[in-house]
């Protein structure tokens, strides 16, 4: 089973969780910015949220590279609102790729709001939401 972990993030939450679960499954956690060279079954990616919504650049990576995502499995983490899942799901249908029904979310640090956020429960979270995709 080959395993690809991409993240966006702007204030480091998101690169945190992604971070972890690359050292968990053994492969190496780049940015979307680093385009898939080759197909994967699993691409987790990893994504956060900026005045409501997905950032360009994750919507762009899931274009840009549809044709090597076997399924795409979301990870997200934000202040404000409970996930970005509504929002893959738009993008994935409008590339034509395989959207994982399960996903993850945790709360980021905000300014004052959720401080310490993703916290190391958040974190091992994520590791067991990872490992039960894959199991």
């Amino acid at each position: 089973m080959s395993i690809a972990i991409r993240y966006y993030t702007q204030t480091g939450n998101t690169k945190k969780l992604a971070e972890a679960i690359a050292n968990q499954l053994g492969v190496e956690a780049k940015p979307v910015t680093a385009p898939l060279e080759e197909k994967v079954d699993f691409l987790f990616l990893c994504n956060s949220v900026y005045w409501a919504g997905m950032d360009k650049a994750v919507k762009q990576f899931v274009g840009d590279n549809a044709a090597n995502i076997g399924t795409l499995v979301n990870l997200s983490t934000a202040a404000l609102i409970d996930s970005t899942y509504a929002q893959m799901k738009k993008v994935a249908r409008e590339a034509g790729v395989t959207l994982c029904e399960k996903e993850f979310h945790c709360r980021g640090k905000f300014a004052a709001l959720h401080a310490g956020h993703p916290d190391e429960a958040d974190i091992a979270a994520a590791v067991a939401f990872v490992r039960s995709v894959v199991a």
